[in-house]
């Protein structure tokens, strides 16, 4: 069912929220990265608000969807995602990366409630959705296995071990999503390794392919709904993504892939996140 408009509304109000606390528990760290959590931060709201079947208070409930998180680093979006989904406080947010806090600096799935896997070495995350979604179709289980990659972890030969594998094994019960940013670590993914044509080499594994931009509630929603109807084969949403969303100054700057905000900097992030409302946080007020 399509979104409607109260609906698009309340999602992109929820991603501002969101939004803000990512930059206030970068700051608070003093490391962390930046430009791909903002750029997926729409991602993670359409998946923990509408899409996923999930119990945040019960996060071990056997019949929840399994969303997977490949590209590790990112992990600040998951955590604000989940704290606003009520999974745990937000204040905890506050505590990403200090010393004994369950929010580390790459999930580590023993550590919170909620967690599907440890990640961090990139390319991983398509191997272990695939298997899980493989075990549900053994067990005729209907939940759905979603995974989120990088474009820039296309690069890593374990993704296309496990793409052929879900391809060959026409896994319709699991879903992944690129955030097609375009940048990684050293540059734009197209001058350090190309990826194009990214949609033809999935097809050519036996995969559904669908194109969308990630900001685009709507559209996004509207992808997964298809995913959803494909029984013969996986499916890969291509999300068109802007890194840096929110924070005009440092949109498609891959320098800030990896850095965080410093306290001044935060204070004039917020500010342009919170344009249309104005008002600063009391930690930097």
């Amino acid at each position: 069912m399509a979104l409607t408009d109260s609906e698009v509304a309340g999602l992109e109000k929820k991603a501002e929220d969101i939004r803000e606390t990512l930059i206030e528990m970068l700051v608070a760290a003093e490391s962390g990265h930046t430009a791909g959590p903002l750029g997926m931060t729409d991602i993670f709201t359409a998946f923990y608000f509408h899409i996923l079947n999930h119990r945040p208070k019960q996060p071990d409930w056997e019949e929840r969807d399994r969303l997977i998180l490949s590209n590790g680093h990112i992990c600040p979006a998951l955590y604000a995602t989940m704290a606003h989904a009520g999974y745990f406080p937000i204040k905890e947010c506050l505590t990403l990366r200090k010393f004994g806090s369950r929010l580390q600096g790459h999930p580590e799935r023993l550590r919170l409630p909620g967690l599907e896997t440890t990640s961090g070495p990139l390319g991983e995350g398509l191997s272990q959705a695939a298997g899980i979604a493989y075990a549900f179709r053994m067990d005729d289980k209907k939940q759905r296995v979603y995974c989120l990659m990088s474009d820039g972890e296309q690069e890593e030969g374990n993704t296309w071990e496990a793409l052929m594998f879900a391809g060959n094994n026409k896994l319709h019960n699991l879903t992944a999503v690129v955030d097609r940013n375009n940048i990684q670590i050293d540059g734009m993914t197209e001058d350090v390794m190309p990826l194009e044509p990214l949609a033809d080499k999935y097809r050519a594994f036996n995969w559904h392919v669908i194109e969308v931009g990630g900001h685009d509630f709507s559209a996004f929603v509207a992808a997964i709904e298809e995913a959803k109807a494909i029984y013969e084969k996986p499916t890969l949403i291509i999300a068109h993504t802007i890194p840096g969303k929110g924070v005009p100054e440092i949109e498609f700057d891959y320098r800030w892939h990896g850095k965080p905000p410093t306290k001044e900097e935060g204070k004039r992030f917020l500010k342009e996140i919170r344009t249309m409302g104005g008002k600063v946080p009391h930690e930097y007020a």
